[in-house]
């Protein structure tokens, strides 16, 4: 066996190491931009398994298998992901999607992660909202900010869509995802879902 130089070597070993950050990186092209849902959770997958300390940390690869109708996986992710992250309201809210789905709103409503406090204005009242204590209304009272309007919006849509509305939960829906639109990842999580649904 011919031996490697040592920098070589190290070069060799962290480009492995780093591996899982291009199938990362793809999977979220895949899904944010070209739509496309399984090859994207293929690719977080790849990722995890080359990296599995990386799985509970991948709620992107929950929203994923939220739109890929794998919603008992889905629930899964999110319920490992609040191993690391226990203050994050859309963690809480994406996990009830997951189970409105599985079985029903109410189901969903009662085993719904609890969550201490989230800062981020509307969280709280998004909070509220799917668990039935706060209304949509509570909610866009909240909202003063161009982007917690955008997440007001979002969150209305997708409140909407578990209670099986359709027609709101697209207008609200349409908001998010263009009038009132954040170059973040949620933001383009709404045009994937705005456009899922328009069809």
């Amino acid at each position: 066996m011919k031996l490697i130089p040592g920098f070589l070597f190290c070069i060799l070993l962290c480009s492995a190491a780093d591996d899982w950050k291009i199938h990362d990186r793809r999977a979220d092209e895949l899904l944010l931009k070209d739509h496309k849902i399984a090859e994207a959770i293929k690719e977080f997958d790849v990722a995890i398994m080359l990296e599995p300390r990386l799985e509970p940390d991948h709620w992107r690869r929950g929203i994923a298998l939220y739109y890929a109708n794998r919603f008992d996986e889905c629930k899964r992710q999110f319920e490992l992901h609040q191993t690391m992250n226990p203050s994050d309201v859309e963690n809480a809210v994406w996990h009830y999607l997951c189970v409105s789905k599985i079985s029903s709103p109410a189901e969903a409503r009662r085993i719904m992660i609890p969550i201490p406090q989230d800062d981020r204005v509307p969280m709280m009242q998004v909070d509220a909202m799917f668990r039935g204590t706060g209304t949509v209304e509570d909610m866009f009272k909240a909202a003063k900010s161009p982007d917690s309007m955008f997440y007001a919006n979002l969150y209305a849509g997708l409140y909407y869509e578990a209670q099986g509305d359709a027609k709101k939960s697209l207008k609200y829906m349409d908001l998010a995802a263009n009038k009132y639109f954040v170059n973040h990842y949620m933001g383009m999580v709404a045009k994937l879902h705005y456009k899922l649904r328009r069809k």
